[in-house]
């Protein structure tokens, strides 16, 4: 249950994100010079959808796949246990119900009696445990599989300590499915709904191998199918009429197109080459908020954007050089002038809003004034050896896209006030995360969004057997360990002041800088029903339809 101090920084997130909306509005006389927006009606079938999707998909095997940009269309395809309504809460997807033992460690899942892969072949427990033996296999080289250590036995098998078997992952019988927890996960459910938890048609993987997911071989339980994949243009997906909901699909065809240019992508929106996009370029927000404030929806979003630094590299092995680079940085300055449209500047890795969690360890020198913060940071700077007579340089990595180069733009301003160089060098978004997991890196920009409503999932990034997902390979022992020991606790107070007490040592430490908090960034036509806004920013497209009398209206 979400604390009444969580919902009451929920709350004020709302409040300031609708003071923010109502601000940019009424100084929309300063923004672009455009012609006013003219709506247009709608181009193309009402049965077909058409979305933005930010980046191009590394892969849509969800035993390997990392980014939101590719689980937006995964989520599509496939079910896991349980899957998210309209409005993000996790409810029953493959299962049709499940039990928890009285320690809360052994969940066992009834699966659905009418749940089959599109090819007609029953999907059973065995698809479930054989996706889990797949993505801990070393060998899968899964990225993401460190999520799923909460798995008893899960931990062992990725780190080659033992098989597959040992996952505690069984099949009682083709619809029964037992999973038994290292300790108690009060947010395991929600956790059911991501990714790495699908399950996969063993059937189909055994015959075709990594290429089980190409269009002419995969087979799906969800309620689209991919048909086709044109690399670098768009992703189509049609009604599968096997998914035991089918009937109530009101869109048969979805084609994902990666929006990489939010700018072209508005365009594409006003032509109704897109019916939405899930980006928005935020140098013309106050254009957006004066002749399309209906089309433009933004939200509070359980994300956050920082700067990461390599702890295994020198000088960022040095907890004053980190502290520095941290300090220097004017988040309110980025919030307000950069990044506006309700982003909010972050002082602490775990963002407002988020369930189960105690907030305030905040960064110690949040409302210290901006000339002491300068004068500390080239203090300690100095202390690690770093001065005018031997300045500090760097590289900085920042993901594609004008945001991301606005503000790696201002926050090397912001360091060369502290006697700092860095160069700024310009990546494709998958490939700063690859570079990211791999360690190819001194400092870099970075995102994370909840893969379930709980502050371990922000903090479990920090954390050493995180492996690949702990980019900077940051290690410290009294961290790991308030961690496994917030894990066993059962009682849910407790374990909230046991995070606190673990992010306070991050907030210490900075082996990453928290920029600022996330808001989701939408463009939805008028004629696009049963879109809602959400925490999540999840949105399935089985919830949607068009509306056709709608879409003339606006001719």
């Amino acid at each position: 249950m979400q604390s009444q101090f969580s919902r009451g920084i929920f709350a004020a997130a709302l409040m300031s994100l609708a003071l923010a909306a109502c601000g940019q509005e009424s100084g929309s006389e300063g923004g672009s010079s455009e012609e006013a927006y003219v709506p247009t009606k709608l181009a193309h079938s009402p049965t077909v959808l058409h979305k933005g999707n930010t980046s191009e998909p590394d892969t849509l095997d969800p035993n390997k796949a990392t980014g939101t940009w590719e689980s937006s269309i995964l989520r599509d395809m496939i079910f896991g246990l349980y899957t998210e309504d309209e409005l993000g809460n996790a409810v029953p997807g493959a299962a049709a119900s499940y039990t928890t033992s009285d320690d809360g460690l052994i969940y066992t899942f009834k699966l659905r009696d009418d749940m089959v892969w599109s090819d007609g072949v029953p999907v059973t427990a065995h698809d479930f445990v054989y996706s889990l033996r797949r993505i801990m296999d070393p060998a899968t080289a899964s990225q993401y599989a460190s999520l799923l250590y909460i798995i008893k036995g899960a931990y062992e098998v990725n780190t080659a300590q033992a098989t597959g078997e040992a996952i505690a992952a069984r099949a009682i019988d083709d619809k029964t499915l037992e999973i038994t927890l290292t300790n108690p996960a009060p947010y395991f459910i929600e956790m059911t709904t991501h990714q790495t938890m699908y399950p996969i048609p063993a059937h189909v993987v055994e015959k075709h191998g990594k290429d089980w997911i190409r269009p002419d071989n995969v087979q799906v339980n969800g309620p689209y199918k991919l048909v086709e994949y044109v690399p670098q243009s768009y992703i189509r997906l049609v009604k599968n009429d096997l998914y035991f909901d089918a009937d109530t699909l009101k869109i048969e065809e979805v084609y994902y197109y990666p929006t990489v240019d939010r700018t072209a992508a508005l365009k594409q929106f006003r032509a109704g080459e897109l019916d939405m996009n899930s980006r928005l370029p935020l140098q013309q927000i106050d254009w957006l908020f004066k002749y399309m404030k209906d089309e433009t929806i933004i939200y509070p979003y359980m994300g956050l954007t920082y700067v990461i630094f390599n702890a295994e590299a020198s000088p960022f092995d040095d907890v004053r050089v980190r502290n520095a680079l941290s300090m220097a940085i004017e988040r309110e300055v980025i919030t307000s002038k950069i990044m506006v449209g309700g982003f909010q500047p972050a002082y602490s890795l775990v963002p407002p809003g988020i369930n189960n969690f105690k907030f305030g360890a905040e960064l110690p020198y949040k409302d210290m004034p901006r000339d002491e913060r300068i004068a500390k940071a080239k203090a300690l700077l100095a202390e690690a050896g770093y001065d005018e007579s031997n300045p500090l340089n760097f590289t900085y990595k920042f993901r594609e896209g004008v945001d991301g180069r606005r503000t790696a733009v201002a926050i090397r301003a912001m360091w060369q006030d502290i006697g700092v160089h860095a160069d700024l060098l310009h990546e494709e978004t998958k490939t700063l995360y690859d570079n990211l997991r791999t360690g190819n890196f001194t400092v870099g920009d970075a995102g994370w969004i909840a893969d379930y409503n709980d502050g371990q999932n922000f903090l479990y990034l920090l954390q050493t057997s995180s492996g690949p997902m702990n980019y900077g390979r940051y290690s410290n022992a009294e961290f790991d360990g308030l961690m496994d020991q917030a894990n066993k606790e059962l009682d849910i107070n407790k374990r909230a002041d046991i995070l606190y007490e673990a992010e306070k040592i991050i907030m210490r430490d900075q082996p990453l800088a928290p920029v600022y908090y996330e808001t989701s960034r939408n463009l939805v036509h008028k004629y696009v029903k049963g879109w809602s806004p959400n925490v999540t920013d999840k949105h399935p497209t089985r919830f949607v339809w068009i509306e056709e009398n709608s879409a003339a209206s606006e001719e």
